[in-house]
């Protein structure tokens, strides 16, 4: 990643920190970005609040947990989209959000009509991969 790509890795975690706090009232301890080509991944670490936690311990619980953040996602982006556009020049095609209740790790993905598939790894893993950018909060 070059020194350029960073910056822009370091504004889009700050910018989807941000906006998480003024949707959810909840700060990410953490932002992980994933900026490649076509592709954007930002990962919001223990994004969920200590409800949502708490809701998500039974199964019921945690697909209600999931469905919100995907309706929260699908009708509140458009800022983030907008962000996206202002810092890296370049519009989002396609978006997605999934939730992982376990973790409380909220994942966005933006493409240019690319398919996109993620993978959580777990953090000895991640540290090691040297292509991300993680802003601690």
């Amino acid at each position: 990643m070059n020194t350029n790509d960073l910056t822009m890795a370091k504004r889009l975690a700050q910018v989807a920190s941000d906006l998480q706090q003024q949707r959810t009232g909840h700060a990410p301890k953490a932002v992980t970005v994933v900026l490649g080509d076509d592709t954007l991944v930002v990962t919001l670490h223990e994004a969920l609040t200590a409800a949502e936690r708490a809701l998500s311990a039974t199964p019921d619980g945690a697909a209600q947990v999931q469905k919100f953040h995907r309706e929260l996602f699908a009708n509140a982006s458009e800022e983030l989209r907008q962000e996206i556009k202002r810092i890296t020049g370049r519009d989002v095609c396609e978006a997605a959000a999934e939730v992982d209740p376990a973790t409380g790790a909220v994942v966005h993905v933006f493409t240019t009509g690319t398919m996109v598939q993620v993978f959580q790894l777990s953090a000895a893993a991640a540290a090691e991969s040297g292509i991300q950018a993680s802003v601690p909060l």
